[in-house]
């Protein structure tokens, strides 16, 4: 009874904050006079309801607009319609960041369905008694998080409008209806989107921005309420709380990312961490005005200011602020009766959280390239590297004999080949970022599809070749494992590593901690939703079991995007369901795209969402939950579940139609005229589309474009009517209902389900080549949702999570229209032969894809 008040009280919650209060903006809003047609505003809500009740009726979308137009504007001729769907889109995409704004503001009173997740929970745990006070300050020393913000491009806000939308957010707060009627006007007149693509480096100032305005803030105060209330060990190697940045430093598959782009923003991230000190220090200057104290804070503003804002040669003075403000502390205690010393201990605390690099620049490459780089330097000197002739065609425990660890000091000549300059290049370079910016500024190198052991140790050579010391190896390499295949492979890898006497050594030095990423996007793609999940939570028994066997402590770094078909959804739910079988000390994952603004998009959401994740791994440490520990015949139907999805995406990705089908009716051969990433849609940009070389990202959008969501449920309605069949229906029950694992990719795959709308496309059923493929879809989704509603007691999809349900169903009422006006200009370039219309269609898809894509925010 008491769950059931809650959900009732958030729901009216939700309906009176969110709801009302976006409608009565709304209308404010649409009556704005913006883009020369007045009556533009006034014409939206007719259109979005036009579209409702058409695609209720299965029309197809040129039917849809030209009934439209010929009921609402019946005198105006094709090339005056478009030209309004392009300013029906500029009210549509603002009105998407309007929703955001508002639900965020109402974030306080509307609350989580989480709440016994948070810091409040394990500080009341800790309340109890002083024995548990301990034991939770003990796991708190041994655990760490680490958010790794990457550039990938599923939302992107320029920084004009997030600026916008934090004040927008914080008036709304109060209702404050001036600033409200003049942050609206702003939000009208400041262009979404790039004219031309954005750099590395300006991927990198667009999310250094949550760097400087949310994390800044919140990674701070969650570290001094831990401080408070625990014991904390603050001098511990590896921090409670980390950052990670990737942009500017993930090269894979970006021939944009180069050693000069990584060194601005390496350059960049230590200016913005210089200037947030600097903001502080104005703070501290107009407190500490005491005498005994007046040298140090000369000192300390000259340290701080010059690395903000003179141009010199930078080196790490994190140790030389630290002992000033340890100075100026000890002398207010001594002489000043510790007035303001909470000031200076504020500083302190992000001066070590943040040192003189603000987040770690994670450096990223792909195996193959580094492969050739390896074998392109043993050509080039040979006697040096000491690598036997015929190495090449070696089989893999033959090459883990013959590498040999020699230390020398090739420098790539300048006619070598751009990648391979590139990666010897940047080897060097994170040498001098450590030097300038501190060891934790760049000490993480990932190889992407990462196969076997020899991928890490020839990279290790790379480095020794290149200047580096084999004792004063400050790096770690971090494997990421991402196909279906390479995650099966994975534990047997990192066992010829463990074995390794070189890699051993390294390893103690590194504080015997092995890191190794995980990839959700393209085992999805590779193998469908099911199969992916059950892949990672397999690989992470078997690679933890074999940490266990050597002694090494393991932490998992999560490669998660914001929809559930790239491994988003509700994250926190998955650490907290890890069972013992997993290593679970330490949480790193990638943030990006909807994530960073839905839930680190303000301080208090940053906070909320952080306070979980730290909750999620302290309590599934403290108080292990049996269930979670799936047992051998849960391992069973789980695997026969996955096998089963498994085998109907793979005959899905192999059907004829499958490309040609995404090509037509998706934006898929548009997303790289979108100027909303660095980054090219897909590898080997000049060979022709094929599924292997698309990019994970560019294919869970082309699908979530569609409004079809594949790679977050195809497959799963198959595997589960195959149980119930074999007369499995109530174990399958009983393992929803007791694995967190298990109801957590049940309820994650629900909200993908919740976010398609097979309406849009349902002309295409009587589609004399494509009918069979899109009711086969069709299909595979009504028995989907007829197993999940079973499965879950439920009478419609995300009964559970009613608030998230309504955000996601208002959310796509809002899209809607883009959604037609992009399948009508799709449907339009297919009998186009006019190339200045083409490029008016062209750009009305591309211009659509901003607002969906924004309006997909992951609030889960």
């Amino acid at each position: 009874m008491p769950s059931t008040l809650k959900l009732s009280q958030r729901e009216t919650a939700f309906n009176n904050e969110v709801v009302t209060r976006f409608e009565l903006y709304n209308s404010l809003f649409q009556t704005l006079p913006f883009y020369q047609v007045k009556d533009t505003g006034i014409l939206l809500p007719f259109f979005s309801s036009h579209c409702e009740k058409e695609a209720n009726k299965q029309l197809s979308p040129a039917e849809i607009i030209e009934s439209f137009f010929k009921k609402y504007v019946p005198d105006i001729e094709h090339r005056e319609q478009i030209n309004r769907m392009f300013r029906f889109i500029q009210y549509i995409e603002r009105q998407v960041v309007l929703f955001d704004a508002i639900e965020d503001s109402s974030f306080s009173k509307i609350g989580r369905e989480d709440e016994t997740g948070t810091m409040q929970s394990l500080l009341q745990q800790a309340a109890v008694s002083e024995e548990q006070r301990t034991n939770i300050g003990k796991k708190l020393d041994d655990f760490s998080l680490r958010l790794v913000l990457t550039a990938h491009p599923t939302q992107f806000y320029p920084g004009s409008v997030l600026g916008i939308m934090t004040d927008l957010i914080e008036a709304l707060k109060t209702n404050d209806i001036n600033t409200i009627d003049v942050l609206l006007q702003q939000l009208g007149k400041t262009p979404f989107f790039n004219k031309t693509s954005p750099t590395p480096f300006d991927e990198a100032v667009s999310l250094a921005w949550f760097l400087e305005n949310i994390f800044y803030h919140a990674v701070s105060g969650i570290q001094s309420k831990l401080e408070d209330e625990f014991e904390l060990d603050t001098q511990r190697i590896n921090q409670l709380l980390e950052l990670g940045f990737w942009p500017g430093g993930d090269r894979d598959g970006n021939p944009n990312v180069t050693a000069e782009i990584t060194k601005a923003v390496s350059g960049f991230l230590r200016q913005r961490v210089f200037r947030a000190y600097y903001r502080d220090f104005r703070v501290l200057k107009r407190r500490i005005t005491f005498r005994g104290v007046e040298k140090s804070m000369v000192t300390l503003e000259k340290l701080i200011y010059d690395n903000a804002y003179s141009k010199q040669e930078p080196k790490n003075v994190q140790a030389e602020i630290l002992a000033v403000l340890s100075s100026i502390r000890q002398t207010l205690i001594a002489e000043h009766d510790s007035l303001f010393v909470k000031v200076v201990d504020d500083l302190i605390k992000k001066v070590r959280l943040f040192g003189c690099y603000f987040a770690t620049l994670d450096i990223r490459q792909d195996s193959r390239v580094l492969r050739n780089v390896f074998n392109y330097t043993v050509h080039q000197v040979p006697a040096e590297t000491g690598i036997v002739k015929g190495y090449e065609s070696f089989d893999e425990p033959e090459k883990l004999q013959k590498l040999t660890f020699n230390k020398t000091d090739f420098h790539c000549p300048d006619d070598a080949d751009k990648l391979i300059c590139d990666t010897l290049n940047t080897i060097r370079l994170m040498k001098q970022i450590q030097h300038t910016n501190g060891e934790k500024a760049c000490q993480r190198f990932i190889i992407s599809n990462c196969q076997q052991a020899s991928d890490i140790l020839q990279l290790i050579d790379l480095f020794l070749w290149s200047g580096w010391d084999k004792d004063n190896l400050s790096v770690d390499f971090m494997p990421l494992f991402e196909t279906v295949n390479d995650l099966t492979h994975a534990a047997e890898v990192m066992e010829r590593l463990y074995t390794h006497p070189f890699y051993k050594e390294h390893l103690q030095k590194r504080g015997n901690l092995q890191s190794i990423m995980l990839g959700f996007s393209d085992s999805t793609k590779d193998g469908g939703y099911l199969m992916a999940n059950w892949s990672i939570y397999k690989a992470k028994v078997e690679l933890t079991a074999m940490a266990r066997k050597y002694g090494v402590a393991l932490a998992f770094f999560d490669g998660r995007g914001g929809p559930p078909a790239r491994g988003g959804g509700k994250t926190h739910r998955f650490y907290a369901s890890m069972g013992e079988e997993i290593a679970n000390e330490h949480i790193q994952l990638t943030i990006q795209g909807q994530t960073v603004s839905s839930q680190y998009g303000s301080v208090e959401t940053a906070r909320f969402n952080m306070e979980q994740l730290i909750n999620a791994g302290i309590i599934s440490a403290l108080h292990p939950n049996r269930n979670d520990l799936l047992d051998k015949r849960h391992k069973e139907l789980i695997s026969k579940m996955a096998d089963e999805s498994y085998k109907l995406f793979i005959a899905l990705r192999q059907h004829p139609l499958f490309v040609e089908y995404l090509e037509k009716f998706s934006p898929l051969k548009l997303l790289s005229h979108i100027n909303i990433s660095s980054r090219p849609t897909k590898r080997n940009t000049d060979a022709s589309l094929k599924l292997e070389d698309l990019r994970a990202i560019s294919f869970v959008t082309s699908w979530s474009q569609l409004k079809q969501s594949i790679p977050g449920f195809y497959g799963v309605g198959t595997a589960l009517s195959k149980m119930k069949e074999n007369g499995h229906w109530d174990e399958i029950k009983e393992l929803y209902t007791k694995s967190g694992f298990f109801k957590t990719m049940v309820d994650n795959c629900t909200m993908s389900m919740s976010k398609s709308d097979f309406r849009v496309t349902a002309y295409l059923e009587n589609d004399e080549k494509f009918g069979s493929f899109w009711t086969m879809l069709k299909d595979e989704f009504e028995l989907t949702k007829a197993m999940l509603l079973e499965l879950t007691g439920s009478e419609v999809l995300m009964q559970e999570y009613p608030v998230e349900r309504r955000s996601i169903a208002i959310r796509e009422k809002i899209v809607l229209p883009l959604v037609i006006m992009q399948h009508y200009a799709l449907q339009c370039l297919n009998d186009c032969n006019d190339e200045e219309l083409i490029k008016i269609y062209n750009k009305l898809v591309i211009r659509t894809v901003y607002g969906i894509v924004n309006a997909g925010r992951n609030l889960a």
